[in-house]
């Protein structure tokens, strides 16, 4: 993403403070918080590892859902293991108070 000046439209590099050609001060723009990877509670299929992955990065859940049965298919068993990794790996999605247990329990 390219950085302008506001004052006078001057093209400057991403770590610049201050526009070289007028002085003009350069805001720094605020940075997008990352969304935590997590198996979700709601959405599953089969473990929430599909949902979780384009949740995180903003895919389709549906294309992601068909490659990963492509991946079954034609890998030879290697999305089997990844999938199954990622299982084991991303935690669940925490309920909605840190500590608090499900009900019923």
């Amino acid at each position: 993403m390219a950085v302008y000046c506001n004052s006078c439209g001057t093209g400057l590099p991403h770590t610049a403070r201050f526009c070289s050609n007028c002085g003009a001060n350069i805001p720094v723009a605020p940075q997008m918080p990352a969304r935590s990877l997590y198996r979700p509670l709601g959405g599953r299929v089969i473990a929430g590892v599909c949902i979780g992955l384009s949740q995180t990065y903003g895919w389709d859940v549906a294309l992601v859902r068909i490659f990963t049965v492509l991946g079954f298919c034609f890998s030879g068993g290697l999305v089997a293991i990844a999938y199954l990794a990622c299982w084991i790996g991303i935690p669940e999605e925490p309920l909605g108070i840190p500590g608090a247990y499900p009900p019923g329990i």
